[in-house]
């Protein structure tokens, strides 16, 4: 089977990676050969989120957008049309029309987040979520033969619209994400997230001031979008994101940190169609975590074993005590991570799936 894979961006972006490429391998040693096409280039992807540079940004989108339009000659060559949430990111559904006409192929959509959802973009603001054509996913799932869902609250949404619904955590590959053994001379409390989830973390710096006064640690935060980060009392380690690093970021850490809260730009609905990727990443490597309970979040992990859950600023504050208290604990709760990393959340467990899906996806039409 010769499967076309369009996404908005490159490996640079967590859901491309993890949703489509980390299975290109696998899925061809059973027989179903991957084509992966990105509307954006990695250059352009870096661009895409940086202030400035708005006629090389709008240059670089029309260049896009030509190679789409292009492609749609060699559309008939494949047998199968997955989209990775959309074909570009903006404007409606036109390329995914017309790849899966002119190609006379069926479509499988994947959607790892509550794309459905209105938002204000933090970014693009009010312009941004204008071009965001909202609306463009509920099409999406209407044309499809079948949805791969982050989650079953995003599952459950495509079901109700009448399109079969198949679930496929985010997941890591454990033999790449895992445990290391690290001597780090005092705890080191981190989180590795991106500019627009950052205001989470934030509010949560009173909490960890609080700490500091009675514990000593260090602060790691990777990809908060700023050059640096004082805190009165805290020693922060502010970096930017970098592909190279993600893994051993995750690995260096002594608790990890997965806050989320609704805000301006992350409703109730938007933030319930969340996949809980941190959590399944901080397990991979063996991390125990505090994590707000918000979602699927709720329903990931074991509360006690393998993390603890936090709804108040002081379940925060006396959970991250707990565990900067005791190293014993540390280790106790990261083993458990491990293991149901490895029991749950196992690459070959869920390519198993996804390839089943898509060879259904293809008989049913």
């Amino acid at each position: 089977m010769r499967v076309l894979a369009l996404a908005t961006f490159p490996d640079e972006a967590a859901a491309t990676r993890f949703r489509v490429a980390q299975y290109i391998e696998p899925l061809r040693e059973r027989g179903i050969s991957i084509e992966l096409q990105p509307f954006l280039s990695s250059k352009q992807f870096a661009e895409f989120y940086s202030g400035g540079g708005k006629a090389s940004k709008i240059g670089g989108i029309l260049r896009s957008s030509v190679a789409r339009i292009a492609g749609l000659l060699d559309a008939k060559k494949y047998d199968l049309l997955f989209v990775q949430r959309e074909a570009m990111p903006f404007g409606p559904a036109i390329f995914e029309y017309l790849y899966q006409n002119i190609g006379r192929m069926p479509m499988v959509l994947d959607l790892d987040d509550a794309t459905y959802v209105r938002y204000v973009s933090p970014t693009y603001g009010r312009l941004g979520s204008a071009l965001k054509f909202f609306g463009k996913t509920d099409k999406l799932i209407d044309r499809a033969d079948l949805v791969i869902c982050g989650n079953r609250y995003i599952a459950e949404y495509a079901e109700r619209r009448g399109t079969p619904a198949t679930v496929i955590p985010t997941i890591v590959d454990t033999e790449i994400f895992r445990p290391l053994d690290k001597d780090n001379d005092i705890p080191v409390i981190g989180w590795i997230g991106t500019h627009s989830t950052f205001p989470f973390v934030e509010r949560l710096f009173p909490t960890l001031q609080k700490l500091a006064e009675k514990h000593d640690f260090r602060l790691k935060l990777v990809g908060t979008g700023r050059e640096k980060i004082a805190l009165e009392g805290v020693e922060v380690d502010c970096q930017p994101w970098s592909l190279e690093r993600e893994v051993s970021d995750f690995q260096n850490l002594d608790i990890g940190l997965y806050p989320i809260s609704v805000s301006g730009s992350a409703s109730e609905d938007w933030l319930a169609g969340k996949s809980g990727f941190k959590a399944v990443q901080y397990m991979a490597v063996g991390v125990p975590f505090v994590m707000s309970p918000v979602g699927i979040c709720g329903e990931m992990g074991l509360h006690g074993e393998t993390h603890f859950n936090a709804e108040t600023d002081e379940d925060w504050y006396n959970f991250l005590e707990k565990l900067l208290s005791d190293s014993n604990l540390r280790g106790q709760m990261g083993k458990a991570g491990r293991h149901h990393s490895l029991s749950t959340y196992g690459l070959g467990k869920h390519v198993s799936v996804l390839a089943d899906a898509l060879l259904a996806a293809l008989k049913d039409r």
